[in-house]
């Protein structure tokens, strides 16, 4: 399909596979393609009833839900532009959201989101709320006006390649998040690279675990699976949930599953302490959207006897940019996060000159899926795209397959006199310690090295492991430049809303406790 857009993508699936499962949610409902299909068309034409036009930016914020979903697909089909937001934002946090996006309209679920409606009212901005009566009706809206109508019916609109789709925040770990707008063509693009590499079809299934306020879980977990004609399930509780995710992938005939690292620790811990009598065939199980440590990937193939395949994206992307391939493929090289998919990537040096394998330099790619620029940003697109690619932030090096190894961010890199040190690296040597849980390693400012590097670590429930054990095993196994000045022994360290480490959030905390004996938990 030439320029293809992510709601003509949906809609011939829903032609395709009319009686197919689509989306359930246990206990409550199943919905084939057909329905949804007519449910998204229904909520779009209150959509448009209400003044929201093409070009429009429309806000949601919701727990991962039938509403969630049939909202989101409403607003794009109407060529508005969707902007999924974190429910466990401050007022001041959707304050910023709604007025960087451009929100015309706020959507929440039917208990709606105070902290949300209070943004929106601060801003004049109008709220309504979505419900679903049951499997047989339609997703209602309560009244709101955002304008005079636009069109008389759905039927009528035309989706464009080019109309934007969805509008993201970078997670800001470096700086103020910059507004990523990802076209219809963007999105098409990138869920036809997930489909591709993981051969997706009709005949898979899948548990969502991430929330789809995010990118990962959005475009990798839930439009993938739509566009592929296969299911997904939604836990009953709207967000993750260990002690029932299991019994979900039973229920639901699950063959794969994405998730963070973070997840994949939360369901091995689980696993260990209380394994299920019986778990499903998995095709694969994919990690991404932070680095899996190889030890972490052998305890999940070992405990589930599924290929883990980990991959690389970003919200820039749409998503994908390299996976590591199924078994039959090629198969997967731990420590690396694999093969483009779909796009072209290079390694270039500050001068823009591609490296050799096996030579380290920033991470760049270009293609149908990557964003042609940040919102209102011009210093920020000045210096993301130059010599005709998109710069990640990210080093690595392509090893002589056509592999990706990662080396850090950019700015996360820790420059010791001189020697540069990669931290996914010693986070990894860490995890490798039969006693660490999670573990993160960190630059911190130093008199005469410039930069030293410090390291904080979740032991496993039982352990009693000290700062004394962990460098012994650092000095071990890492050259004497790596092992980290300082060890913090602590039960959790700061973390995004998906599960991602933000490591100079990590040092600010942890540098700010360096006075005290006694490292306290963060947050509550």
């Amino acid at each position: 399909m030439e320029n293809p857009t992510l709601t003509g993508l949906l809609k011939n699936v829903a032609f395709q596979f009319p009686n197919r499962r689509a989306i359930s949610v246990p206990g409550k409902f199943d919905l084939t393609h057909a329905r949804l299909h007519d449910l998204v068309e229904h909520a779009a034409t209150q959509l448009l009833a209400a003044g929201v036009s093409p070009h429009h930016t429309v806000a949601l914020t919701f727990p991962n839900s039938i509403e969630y979903v049939v909202m989101f697909l409403a607003v794009i089909r109407c060529r508005a532009t969707a902007a999924p937001l974190n429910a466990a934002y401050t007022v001041e946090e959707f304050e910023f959201y709604l007025s960087d996006s451009e929100s015309k309209l706020l959507i929440t679920a039917e208990q709606p989101i105070q902290s949300a409606v209070a943004a929106a009212s601060k801003l004049s901005i109008p709220y309504v709320t979505a419900a679903l009566a049951d499997s047989a009706g339609h997703v209602s809206l309560s009244s709101a006006k955002v304008g005079e109508p636009s069109c008389g019916s759905v039927s009528e609109v035309v989706n464009d390649p080019s109309d934007v789709a969805l509008f993201l925040h970078t997670s800001g770990t470096t700086s103020r998040p910059k507004g990523v707008p990802l076209t219809q063509l963007n999105l098409a693009s990138s869920v036809q690279n997930i489909r591709s590499v993981y051969k997706l079809t009709e005949s898979d299934s899948t548990v969502i675990v991430l929330p789809l306020f995010h990118v990962h879980g959005l475009i990798a977990g839930l439009l993938s699976s739509l566009t592929a004609g296969a299911a997904v399930t939604l836990p009953a509780a709207g967000r993750f949930s260990a002690s029932s995710f299991w019994s979900d992938m039973l229920a639901y005939n699950a063959t794969w599953y994405t998730a963070v690292p973070t997840i994949h620790q939360i369901i091995l811990d689980r696993h260990a302490k209380k394994p299920e009598p019986a778990y499903p065939k998995l095709r694969f199980i994919r990690s991404c959207s932070a680095s899996l440590a190889p030890s972490i990937l052998a305890r999940l193939e070992e405990s589930f006897g599924a290929p883990v395949l980990e991959a690389y994206a970003m919200t820039e992307a749409s998503h994908l940019m390299c996976s590591n391939p199924l078994p039959e493929d090629g198969g997967h090289k731990p420590g690396s996060v694999g093969k483009p998919v779909g796009q072209e990537l290079a390694i270039l040096n500050e001068n823009g000159v591609v490296q050799p394998n096996d030579v380290s330099g920033e991470v760049c790619i270009r293609g149908p899926n990557v964003t042609k620029g940040y919102k209102n940003n011009p210093e920020a697109n000045k210096a993301a795209f130059t010599f005709g690619w998109f710069h990640t932030g990210d080093v690595g090096f392509l090893d002589s397959d056509g592999y990706l190894h990662l080396v850090g961010r950019i700015k996360e890199l820790i420059n010791r006199g001189g020697e540069k040190i990669s931290p996914i690296e010693v986070d990894a040597v860490l995890l490798s310690h039969p006693e660490v849980a999670q573990a993160v390693c960190f630059g911190v400012p130093d008199d005469k090295y410039g930069e030293e590097i410090n390291c904080a670590i979740i032991p496993r429930e039982g352990s009693s492991i000290d700062e004394e054990e962990v460098l012994r095993f650092c000095k071990k196994n890492l050259a004497a430049f790596k092992v980290p000045k300082k060890v913090f022994i602590t039960d959790s360290v700061p973390k995004t809303a998906t599960g991602k480490i933000q490591r100079r959030i990590v040092a600010e905390h942890f540098l700010a406790q360096i006075s005290t004996a006694k490292v306290p938990k963060f947050g509550a």
